[in-house]
């Protein structure tokens, strides 16, 4: 089984290596390099304390497995370094959705699932992020080393999840996931594991049931989604 909690000051240490290192959304690209698990550390005390949980961990027979982390764009160094910015004024960003080696199908799923309640119970109104599609990343990395392909989410992903592209671009689209109570997402995720699992050859699901968490997701003017290639493509 797969078991979620907040990530907040107490949970730190139950960040796996990975997500503990990875400090490609709390910089910019800029500066010498530093410590990257203190500079991770340091920007979850920060936002923890000034605006709440930022996070959420995941664990798989006590074992880290992954982690998802968000926070209003401002908070977020990362955010502005796009050619689809800025983040919608109403949304949180989602910034970060990590794996550890070894981790269980269907993680990144739960992840989300966790942060669309997390958020839903706290009035937002959406979370956008910053997709990856197939084609070169370009060349910003940060102070850990990472990179966009490392550390962005396939947009493909994001769109079977629910999301809506709102700003088209050749390899970073932005995409937007409307969080309202009047519709079942979960659904919609569970028939995305259903999918992942029978592909896998796993006849059942055996991860953590999603805990309600609820968005609908509404097409804009400009909003688009990618194409079953580009879907299939992704995977």
């Amino acid at each position: 089984m797969t078991f979620v909690r907040p990530l907040d000051l107490s949970t730190v240490d139950r960040l796996g290596a990975r997500s503990r290192r990875c400090v490609y959304w709390q910089t910019d690209g800029d500066g010498a390099p530093g410590d990257p698990e203190f500079e991770k550390e340091a920007w979850i005390s920060r936002v923890a304390l000034e605006w709440g949980v930022c996070g959420q961990v995941a664990e798989a027979a006590g074992r880290p497995a992954g982690a998802a982390f968000y926070a209003p764009p401002g908070m977020v160094p990362r955010a502005a370094c796009f050619p689809t910015s800025p983040v919608g004024a109403d949304a949180v960003l989602l910034a970060g959705l990590d794996e550890e080696p070894d981790a269980p199908s269907g993680v990144r799923t739960t992840l989300l699932g966790a942060v669309v309640e997390d958020l839903r119970g706290r009035g937002v109104k959406a979370v956008e992020t910053f997709g990856l599609t197939n084609g070169d990343p370009g060349e910003i990395t940060s102070r850990d080393g990472c990179g966009a392909s490392a550390c962005l989410t396939s947009a493909a992903f994001l769109v079977e999840h629910g999301f809506t592209v709102v700003a088209e671009h050749e390899t970073h689209p932005r995409l937007r996931l409307d969080i309202e109570t009047d519709h079942l997402w979960k659904a919609d995720v569970e028939r995305a594991l259903d999918q992942l699992f029978a592909e896998r050859g796993f006849p059942t699901r055996k991860i953590g049931v999603l805990s309600g968490a609820t968005a609908r997701v509404r097409a804009r003017g400009r909003g688009t989604r990618l194409s079953r290639a580009d879907a299939a493509r992704s995977r």
